[in-house]
């Protein structure tokens, strides 16, 4: 790598870190993203202990590219709310290794793909 793209990376880096930290509000939770079923839906396994099938609003499609193992934040419907629900915000690598030295990820221990 050049030594512009290198301090590019670092200054990148230091951004994510620096940036505020979505947190679930209310009714949302954590949740990881079990598998894609195409379209903007995908199986999530919520933090509250339930397995939820999510899409991913309009405003946000473009935007938002979640892969299997993703941790998101789940807000449930009002309707169906145990088995629907939104995906709101996808955490970055950086933010993900910020949320576990905090402590907020103290249930991801019960998961088997971490």
């Amino acid at each position: 790598m050049s030594k512009k793209k290198e301090e590019q990376a670092r200054q990148d880096a230091l951004q994510q870190q620096i940036s505020r930290i979505h947190l679930p509000r209310n009714n949302q939770s954590f949740g990881i993203v079990q598998r894609r079923l195409g379209g903007s839906r995908m199986e999530v396994r919520c933090f509250d202990g339930k397995t939820r099938i999510c899409r991913i609003p309009g405003r946000l499609k473009r935007r938002l590219w979640v892969r299997e193992g993703d941790l998101i934040i789940v807000e449930p419907w009002e309707f169906s709310g145990d088995e629907k629900g939104d995906v709101l915000y996808k955490y970055t690598k950086a933010q993900l290794g910020f949320l576990k030295r905090k402590g907020y990820l103290k249930q991801m221990d019960d998961f088997e793909e971490f």
